[in-house]
Order: structure tokens, then C-alpha cells, then sequence
């Protein structure tokens, strides 16, 4: 486990870091999360992450990844105190997955304001899966059955690499990487995110989206209709389009503290929503030498 010296690093990186976002930093609502995972920190992708829509105002999202070893980041969450018992079936999805397939890794999303939101598994980067292997699966909601044929016919099936669940929401994502240009291009991404009865993106995303490499759709848990749908695109450039048009992110980008060395590591990530639409970054502070290098799946 890291030395206590190195836990306070890493908490004076989040209060730094929530600073540039005018997010509130507490001791008492972070240094739990230090307690219940930080014996896997010492070498963990360490990921700061902050958001233009409204549900990312005043929050910053404080994420690491856990080696397999770490076990199920949920119940690690209920035993530190970090989640109440979840009494939906959503509980039951990360379990059934890592019983079936093979788990690589996890992550967790934790926002210093919201608290413990997301567990993530991460399948093999040489083994994603199937989203057919998934739809098999007693916990998968029919939504994913419901939109998997439209993402095969896309080139899309067998390019799953990640699922992450919500439990303070009851919704999950799928995690899709090897995005080909003939899908982002306009007129190829805007009639397929109407069929999903999403609103046409803006130009400026419209330009984003055909940079982007990995897509990730937010299903709820009762309904078939995908929530939102985000894209992403990994970077050694600060100054990429998000942070060009949203001075927010550009601050970000430029002022985050990190720890490891090399060029600096970002994931500039565009949502499609109903009624709005929004950029996030996601600013890499630590790398691990052992853990597959990972994007963080942006909501």
C-alpha cells in the first residue's frame, strides 16, 4: 500500500485539480475513497476528468484503474462505506461478467461531490467481446439485444471492450473501441444517431466525432432507447477542438497537474444528448507500468 506521504500527494493533486473547476473538495467526502482503494493506487492509471453539460458543473470526476486482483469495485465500495446496498437487479450485471468472461481489469468513476458512481470491467485488449456473448447474459437488459443488430450491421459487433454500471442511476454503458471513418462521418453518423432518436449533433461535433476512435452508449435499465451516446479520441494535443471552442477545457488541459513522465495524455470526449450536447476531458495524472493502458470510459 502507499506510504500515508503518498496518499496526501494524491489528495493535494484532487484538491489542486478541483480547483480548476471550481469544484468543492472535501477531506471527509474524498480520503474514504483513499482508504478503501489506495492500497492499489501506488500504480494505477489516475485519471482527473471534468465536463461542460449541467451535469458536470461544480463536479470533478476522480478516476483510477484496479488490477484484477482488486476484485469487484462495488463491493469494495459497500464495504468502505462509499455506496448503500443496492437493492436492483443493476448489481447483479459485474458479477455475471466476470463469472463469464474474462475481466482484465477495473475501474472506478468517483466524483468528489457526487461520491462513488461507476464501476467499470475491462475485458482483454487483445479479447473484446461480442455484443451477441453479451445479449446471452441473464442481467444484460433487452436494450442491448434491441440495438445490437443495427451496431453488427455497422462493423461494430466483437468491439467491445469495456462495460461500466451506474448504481446510483441504474444505467450502464457499453464501451465500443476501433471506430472506422466510414461510421463518424456525417452522413453516416447523423442518420444512424436519428434512428436512435438522438438530435443531430452541431457542426463543431460533427468535426469532433470524425476524429474520434471509440464510442460509448449510456442505456437505462427498464427502457431500449439509448440514453446518450459519446465519443472519444486520445491526445497528446491540448489544444484539440473541445478545448479551441470551450475555454473551460482548454484551462484544464493546460493546468493539470501530472506525475508521469512523456508527453502529456488526454481523452477528449463529445456527448450526444436529448436536450443538450457537451465535451469532457479527461487528464491522465499517474500511468501504471502494469496495467493495460486504458482510456476511461466518458458518459
Amino acid at each position: 500500500m502507499p506510504e500515508a506521504t503518498e496518499l496526501e500527494t494524491i489528495y493535494s493533486a484532487v484538491e489542486e485539480t478541483a480547483r480548476l473547476v471550481d469544484a468543492p473538495c472535501s477531506r471527509d467526502r474524498v480520503w474514504p475513497a483513499l482508504d478503501t482503494f489506495g492500497k492499489w493506487l501506488d500504480d494505477a492509471h489516475i485519471i482527473f476528468s471534468m465536463g461542460t453539460g449541467a451535469r458536470y458543473r461544480g463536479e470533478l470526476a476522480f478516476d483510477f484503474s484496479l488490477p484484477k486482483a482488486a476484485g469487484d469495485p462495488y463491493a469494495a465500495a459497500l464495504a468502505g462505506g462509499l455506496l448503500e446496498k443496492v437493492d436492483h437487479p443493476i448489481a447483479g450485471l459485474l458479477p455475471e461478467i466476470r463469472d463469464r468472461f474474462t475481466v482484465d481489469a477495473y475501474g472506478v468513476d468517483f466524483g468528489i461531490v457526487g461520491g462513488f458512481r461507476k464501476a467499470v470491467a475491462f475485458f482483454p485488449l487483445a479479447e473484446p467481446q461480442s455484443m451477441k456473448a453479451l445479449t446471452e447474459l441473464s442481467s444484460i437488459p433487452p436494450a442491448l439485444a434491441e440495438h445490437a443488430e443495427s451496431f453488427g450491421a455497422a462493423g461494430l459487433d466483437g468491439k467491445v471492450s469495456a462495460i461500466g454500471v451506474d448504481y446510483r442511476s441504474r444505467s450502464w454503458n457499453l464501451y465500443i473501441s476501433g471506430l472506422t471513418p466510414e461510421y463518424t462521418r456525417p452522413d453516416a453518423i447523423i442518420p444512424t444517431l436519428r434512428g436512435m432518436g438522438l438530435p443531430e449533433p452541431s457542426e463543431h461535433m460533427l468535426e469532433f466525432i470524425g476524429t474520434s476512435y471509440a464510442m460509448y452508449p449510456t442505456f437505462g435499465w427498464d427502457s431500449t432507447r439509448i440514453e446518450r451516446m459519446c465519443f472519444s479520441t486520445r491526445t497528446s494535443d491540448p489544444d484539440l477542438l473541445p478545448a479551441r471552442i470551450e475555454p473551460a477545457v482548454g484551462k484544464f488541459a493546460r493546468e493539470m497537474p501530472t506525475v508521469h513522465k512523456g508527453e502529456p495524455s488526454y481523452v477528449y470526449a463529445g456527448t450526444v444528448a436529448r436536450g443538450e450536447e457537451f465535451f469532457k476531458l479527461a487528464s491522465y495524472y499517474q500511468m501504471s507500468s502494469q496495467v493495460s493502458d486504458r482510456v476511461r470510459p466518458a458518459d
